[in-house]
């Protein structure tokens, strides 16, 4: 596999201005920044839409968010194109079919089933997408730029969906649904372009066969190599279970929800920057326990029904711990055999995505039976619990030689 360490970037960890000077870089960013805008006002279209017609939560939420889903389908089947002797012509594909599938969605008196079927279609696309662009990224950037790049990614999906939500919300005062997924379309053929115009083939890469055998082959030695299923289970398992207690604060304070939500992700964008820029590779290693613990511990104030102030200041702090993916997403990408990093970064975002939904489920249950606070409280000392018993196994992980994968 080719290094391609451009000059621009120093063997030390660089910053994000240096980063945005290698090409290849700031193409897939801004092809990703792109594809985020896209699918948050497709998402807003999509739901106003169903909104309008059904009158119902369930599926109007469904309909924002249920691409999500779609995520897991394609890690179990088709993740492997992601590693494919072409993976620049792969992500382009990708995102011009995504183009097309936002841009029937505002074909006027399209069946509600058929926009859920594409809306499926397009969360397989993204999955696909997500590991083709890792996996890219990996080869795009050296080692030791790998989290600040991811860092930047985050902040950038972060900002994007926040002013994107907003943006969306004002253009439907004046357009209809329709009108936004066009936008959408455009937006999305547009990331495709830069991405053409930007990211270098790589042809060198070892020969695979893409298919469902292959992906089935690869992750089946993925989860059976404990290093790598240790941090795996960390990178989704708090991650959700957070999501979950995030998921209660509508219910929680039904009038202050979305000042939690904003003081959550104001938390998390400070996170990705204090870690993924100011923090070595070294000392994010050595924070990463930290990390985790501080993304749950602040949710046990809510069995104690605290007072606004006191939430919000929790889930500010708390959202912080979020940072933690960085130091774990590096161990593992260490521990990746070159030729799977894209199929293996793809099913660890559709994991995290999952355990996501998961955890939101997992609250909803629960507080059936117990009040909002005190389900916060549980899933927080769930997750406090895991991250402290998987603590040597995952320092293990740091040190464990990578495992070979056989491609199918």
């Amino acid at each position: 596999m080719p290094t391609d360490t451009p000059a621009t970037l120093p063997p030390t960890t660089p910053g994000y201005r240096a980063l945005l000077r290698n090409r290849q870089f700031a193409g897939l960013c801004t092809g990703f920044t792109l594809t985020v805008a896209a699918s948050t006002l497709s998402g807003l279209a999509l739901g106003t839409l169903v909104q309008h017609r059904t009158g119902s939560p369930f599926l109007t939420a469904v309909s924002m968010y249920g691409a999500t889903f779609a995520t897991v389908l394609g890690a179990l089947t088709l993740m492997s194109l992601a590693d494919g002797a072409r993976p620049r012509r792969t992500l382009v594909a990708l995102q011009g079919a995504a183009a097309a599938g936002a841009a029937l969605q505002a074909a006027p008196g399209l069946p509600l089933a058929a926009r859920f079927g594409l809306l499926l279609v397009l969360g397989l696309l993204q999955s696909l997408g997500t590991g083709t662009r890792m996996g890219l990224l990996a080869e795009t950037v050296p080692s030791s730029a790998y989290a600040p790049a991811r860092s930047l990614m985050n902040i950038t999906s972060g900002v994007t969906a926040i002013l994107g939500f907003a943006a969306g919300a004002l253009l439907l005062r004046s357009l209809e649904p329709q009108g936004l997924f066009l936008l959408a379309a455009a937006l999305t053929g547009l990331g495709a372009a830069v991405t053409a115009a930007t990211v270098r083939e790589r042809p060198i890469r070892p020969t695979r066969r893409p298919g469902l055998r292959t992906t089935w082959t690869t992750n089946t030695a993925l989860l059976a190599d404990p290093a790598r299923r240790v941090l795996l289970v960390n990178l989704w398992v708090p991650n959700g279970l957070v999501v979950g207690c995030e998921a209660l604060f509508i219910t929680w304070a039904p009038d202050h929800a979305g000042a939690l939500l904003a003081a959550g992700s104001a938390g998390m964008l400070l996170g990705d920057l204090v870690v993924g820029r100011l923090l070595t590779a070294g000392q994010r290693r050595r924070h990463a326990f930290a990390l985790r613990l501080l993304l749950a511990v602040p949710f046990l104030l809510f069995a104690a029904h605290p007072a606004l102030p006191v939430a919000a200041a929790a889930v500010f702090v708390a959202s912080t711990g979020f940072a933690a993916t960085l130091p774990l997403q590096e161990q593992l990408l260490a521990l990746t055999p070159a030729q799977v990093r894209g199929q293996v970064q793809g099913v660890e975002s559709a994991g995290r995505l999952a355990w996501q939904g998961i955890g939101a489920a997992l609250a909803g249950a629960l507080a059936q039976y117990l009040t909002p606070g005190p389900t916060m409280a549980a899933l927080a000392a769930v997750s406090v619990l895991l991250t402290v018993t998987t603590r040597p196994s995952v320092a293990r992980a740091g040190v464990a030689p990578a495992v070979t994968v056989e491609a199918g």
